[in-house]
């Protein structure tokens, strides 16, 4: 693995160096990773990211060359580059599993750590959890409105960088989509690679006939030819039919498929189906791609496209329609002689105050439905009686009550890292992917659509609420 070390703003080493000189390096600090608005206006987003995090923390320290890079900036003590040397991290990291739906506002990381080791991860953390939930949250949006037909990630060529597609396509992957154009994500990860031909191929033949035939005599168990170089419903379509009746059928082969990747995707996938049917290969699949995103795909479908899978490319693997995540990394709290002290960040912006304290996080589930009706942040040491009553309240419209009776409550922050030890057994990127699947249907459909969803409660206890309340009363005197 590539050393990530120095990828990190310059001002967590400026910092860490102050807080060294300081003596503050040592006083445990709490930093929360949250979100403050969904992407695409959609109803929920997806973690992901977390096994990157957790080899970045397993891989971390400076490396020789790092400290004489360091030196050579001039102005870092030759004492703070003589304790970088044996820097490892120490900490504790809580997070939830990859997968996990998550609201704004609620914290899907938290980390405590002595303040150099907590401050420096800042960027890698970051970086690793915005990218991917964000590729995650917006492939399981193309997903939903596939309406349960195959689609995959076809992105690579149009990603921000190797990084960008490599990542990019496991995060979708989480997100639901079936398979990857992705060949090294496949190798990496297990994420099925899949693809035929690109225009070229047609274009090095003499005739669309004989490029058709040749593929097919090649790859008779994968035969998926791209109709659309010159016309598809003159050519492309009526050299497709002859193909596969001339090498495919004489060998017992009826699975096949053609692709569209431009034109009218609904009028022309009606034309080939109808086609394609009289001719005897009921079996062929339809593949489209061109520049796909869930709302095109929900249109096409709406209006009777003929589709049975989707190819999606830039828009996906960029989230072209809403490319940042916006996950932000906040002071919540401070520990001495083992009290935790909560701290608060106040804005003329009131959607920048933050939840101060060391929290959990449980997920109320209704146990007559099986449905999540609202996730609820407490401290850290509170403790729920689950056969009893529990009412909870909007943090800033507190006269909106619910009292949840017949419930059941899951903790999602599960421990991580452990005085700087791994304690997490990462499930598999295909468990990953079934665990998504499952919890995003326990989301009650209104929060599932597309536009204007229902707003899934995120709530404080009442403690919790209390201690911010103190919190902010007190920085106003």
């Amino acid at each position: 693995m590539r050393n990530h070390t120095l990828l990190c703003d310059f001002y967590e080493l400026t910092m860490a160096n102050g807080y060294f000189e300081l003596g503050k390096g040592d006083e445990i600090a709490y930093f929360d990773v949250f979100f403050r608005t969904l992407p695409d206006g959609s109803g929920f987003a997806i973690a992901a990211g977390l096994s990157q995090v957790i080899d970045y923390i397993k891989n971390l320290k400076f490396t020789e060359e790092d400290i004489a890079y360091l030196r050579e900036k001039g102005v870092f003590s030759e004492r703070f580059l003589a304790y970088l040397k044996g820097f490892r991290f120490t900490g504790d990291i809580y997070a939830v599993p990859e997968g996990t739906p998550i609201f704004p506002g609620e914290p899907f990381m938290t980390v405590r750590a002595p303040s150099i080791e907590a401050q420096f991860i800042e960027t890698y953390l970051l970086l690793a959890l915005n990218h991917q939930s964000l590729i995650a949250t917006k492939a399981n949006r193309v997903v939903r409105a596939a309406q349960g037909r195959a689609v995959a990630e076809f992105g690579s060529r149009r990603a921000q960088g190797a990084d960008g597609a490599i990542l990019g396509a496991r995060a979708a992957y989480i997100g639901g989509v079936n398979a990857t154009a992705c060949t090294i994500t496949d190798k990496v990860f297990g994420v099925p690679a899949t693809g035929t031909m690109a225009h070229s191929w047609v274009q090095m033949f003499d005739n669309e006939y004989d490029a058709f035939v040749s593929y097919c005599k090649i790859y008779p168990n994968n035969a998926t030819l791209l109709v659309d170089t010159y016309d598809v419903l003159r050519s492309g379509v009526p050299n497709a039919i002859r193909a596969f009746k001339e090498v495919l059928l004489p060998q017992g082969i009826t699975k096949c498929g053609i692709r569209l990747d431009s034109g009218d995707i609904t009028y022309l996938t009606k034309k080939a189906r109808k086609m394609l049917d009289e001719a005897g290969l009921t079996e062929c699949k339809i593949v489209v791609s061109n520049s796909l995103d869930e709302n095109i795909i929900r249109d096409i479908i709406a209006q009777g496209a003929r589709v049975d899978s989707f190819g999606v490319g830039e828009r996906l693997i960029t989230a072209k329609s809403n490319p940042v995540f916006g996950g932000v990394y906040k002071l919540v709290a401070k520990e001495k002689d083992g009290v935790v002290y909560p701290k608060i960040k106040i804005s003329e912006n009131p959607e920048k105050i933050t939840n101060p304290h060391f929290k959990k996080v449980y997920r109320i589930y209704d146990n007559e439905s099986g449905v999540a009706i609202a996730d609820l942040m407490c401290v850290h040491d509170e403790v729920i009686d689950e056969t009893k009553p529990l009412e909870i309240f909007d943090p800033i419209e507190t006269w909106k009550r619910k009292t949840c009776e017949n419930y059941t409550l899951r903790e999602l922050l599960v421990p991580i890292f452990k005085n700087g030890e791994c304690v997490y057994e990462s499930p598999s990127l295909a468990e990953i992917r079934d665990y998504c699947k499952d919890q995003v249907a326990h989301l009650w459909d209104e929060v599932l659509r597309f536009e204007n969803p229902h707003r899934y409660y995120v709530d404080l206890s009442e403690k919790l609420w209390n201690i911010k309340n103190d919190l902010l009363g007190a920085k106003k005197r």
